[in-house]
């Protein structure tokens, strides 16, 4: 099931410009006051100490001049909220502060307490204030703050217009491109905490691809909500909508009248269905040859035949309907939070020798170290990729046990993959590319008079191992916590350093799975067994050691609650040594059916 949001901000640039000069401190609301007024001037010299011993109130306080006698509590509490005297008015030293945390927003589902005061958009800007862009000689609105659009103020009017409706407009130059790069830093932050496919939509908004995301936020509902109030902490205002398709989301979010809608799916062609045609994303012309036929709503296209539609409308109008009705899919292309070095070459002429592949790889491996030295990264993985004249393309990747940007081990990795590639015709261009890179910083060289003891760098011997016995990778054994004896062992990279091994005898191999042993002869409960069938041969049983009981991890598996197995080391009258056990401790059913395994083999 896809789920795709669209972020809209209607006022991006007028409120980009307003957080960008968002005064230090905020301005009082208009109206009247609510700070309390005092009935004469405020002694600020009370006296060496302004608490006399004793208790009581000190001199400065208003209820203790003039010998007036302070109010009761009752009498405070029958005042009005805005009337009632502050704790340092009534002579105390330090007011009580509300917790820190009550200041915060409401969380879902909760209400907050305390009301903000009332501060309109005049209190913060002082006058209407629109954007203009510049079109050859005429100049046009694109943004206007609230104040302005109550006085009549629309986008795409001419300015001139606006300022003769408008005395007192404050008119400042439109700035596109830090609207947009607003919005990709916003699509980037996306990429990091939200999803990890964000794009953005036009100049006023983000498409965001929530599958299989939300309930890591705890639902569409509350990720929603927490959107809308992290843009709101940055001064934005916006709304959202959650649909199926990106084009039902993107008309929601604009058209729908709603800060947050939610979308069940399957349901794109009736939400939209009264919402009007612009909110298809129609060209002009498109909407202009609508009006005329006397179409305003997405409804009215629904029963039209598909071909006059296109002749009438155009293709885009008939490919965004479907697209909003999910009958076209219509893809996101995310924004890269990382540009990948690469390095390119097109050939004058197509190649197809070893010798010539080998050269230009050459060329790219040195090309793509200087790129990778200008970053301070090492590569880890690289991608070759072979562009034939028939247009087909041959692949070839590496990959490096550490970071690296050694330009000859680099050759001698990719050159060991030539012979992987199919010339065909001949290869016209060729691309390298570092998908996977890690930071490579310079180190400090120790300079010995004598031997030194450091140990030689076996990355470069690892990465040609692996290129020789590819698919597989050479890889150590590392011990990880666990009782059961075949998850105490999981493979590591080569270059890991692996964990401390048990202090008890394990053998040198171990059986991936343990199997079952026949014709089993066995003295009950603690005895090794004399004689067995493995693999169809009979052994006999010279000398044993044992048991060894281990229990099954019961917060795993519940058939592990009451597991329990009996190891042995046994020696058989070959020589062999081998290291078994017994299903049960031989008492109790519920431990085991006594069964006996073949585990492990020493050397």
């Amino acid at each position: 099931m896809i789920r795709v949001a669209s972020l809209y901000l209607p006022q991006l640039p007028i409120e980009r410009l307003r957080r960008l000069e968002r005064p230090a401190k905020r301005p009082e609301p208009a109206g009247p006051s609510l700070a309390p007024r005092f009935a004469g001037p405020i002694d600020d010299n009370p006296g060496a100490c302004s608490v006399p011993r004793g208790g009581g109130w000190r001199p400065g306080a208003r209820w203790a001049r003039d010998g007036a006698q302070h109010p009761s509590q009752s009498e405070i509490d029958a005042l009005p909220a805005h009337q009632r005297p502050t704790m340092r008015e009534m002579g105390r030293r330090s007011e009580s502060a509300e917790h820190p945390f009550k200041a915060m927003p409401a969380d879902e589902g909760g209400t907050s307490t305390r009301s903000a005061p009332a501060v309109t958009w005049t209190t913060l800007w002082g006058q209407p204030t629109i954007l203009i862009a510049r079109t050859g000689q005429r100049e046009v609105v694109t943004a206007a703050c609230p104040v302005a659009l109550e006085l009549g103020l629309r986008p795409g009017m001419a300015a001139a217009h606006a300022r003769a409706l408008v005395t007192d407009l404050d008119v400042r130059d439109a700035d596109p491109e830090a609207d947009r790069a607003w919005l990709e830093r916003l699509a980037l932050h996306a990429v990091g905490h939200w999803t990890p496919t964000a794009c953005w939509s036009g100049n006023d908004g983000l498409w965001l691809d929530l599958t299989g995301t939300t309930h890591l936020f705890g639902g569409e509902a509350r990720f929603c909500r927490r959107l809308l109030r992290f843009l709101e902490r940055l001064g934005f205002t916006a709304s959202i909508a959650i649909a199926g398709t990106p084009g039902a989301a993107h008309a929601l979010a604009r058209y729908g009248g709603k800060a947050i809608t939610l979308l069940p799916p399957g349901t794109e062609t009736q939400a939209i269905a009264d919402l009007p045609l612009a909110a298809l994303r129609l060209e002009p012309e498109a909407l202009l040859s609508a009006a005329r036929f006397g179409l305003e709503r997405i409804a009215d296209l629904y029963p039209m035949p598909r071909g006059p539609l296109a002749r009438r409308m155009g293709l885009a109008t008939v490919r965004r309907l479907d697209q909003a009705r999910g009958l076209v899919a219509e893809p996101i292309v995310p924004v890269v939070p990382f540009e990948a070095p690469r390095a390119e070459r097109r050939l004058l002429e197509p190649i197809g020798t070893a010798e010539a592949i080998t050269q230009v790889i050459g060329d790219l491996v040195n090309d793509l170290v200087v790129l990778l030295q200008e970053r301070g990264m090492g590569l880890r993985a690289a991608h070759l990729t072979c562009v034939i004249v028939d247009g087909t393309e041959q692949h070839v990747a590496i990959g490096t046990a550490r970071a690296t940007r050694d330009a000859r081990h680099l050759k001698r990795m990719l050159g060991m993959r030539i012979e992987r590639i199919d010339p065909g015709l001949g290869i016209e261009a060729m691309m390298l590319v570092a998908p996977r890179v890690e930071q490579l910083w310079a180190q400090t060289l120790e300079a010995g008079l004598g031997t030194s003891d450091r140990p030689a760098d076996i990355a470069p011997l690892i990465d040609q191992l692996a290129g020789r016995i590819e698919p597989d990778a050479p890889f150590r054994l590392s011990s990880h916590e666990s009782d059961v004896p075949e998850r105490a062992v999981r493979r590591v990279e080569a270059l890991t350093k692996p964990v401390g091994w048990p202090g008890w005898k394990r053998p040198v191999r171990m059986l991936r799975r343990p199997e079952l042993l026949s014709h089993v002869v066995a003295l009950l409960p603690d005895h090794p067994p004399r004689r067995f069938t493995w693999r169809r041969t009979d052994y006999r049983v010279v000398a044993g050691d044992g048991p060894e009981r281990i229990h099954g991890e019961w917060w795993r598996n519940p058939q592990e609650m009451w597991a329990v197995r009996d190891y042995f080391r046994v020696e058989a009258t070959g020589g062999e040594r081998f290291w078994l056990f017994r299903r049960g401790d031989g008492v109790d059913e519920q431990t085991g059916n006594l069964s006996w395994y073949m585990h492990g083999i020493f050397g």
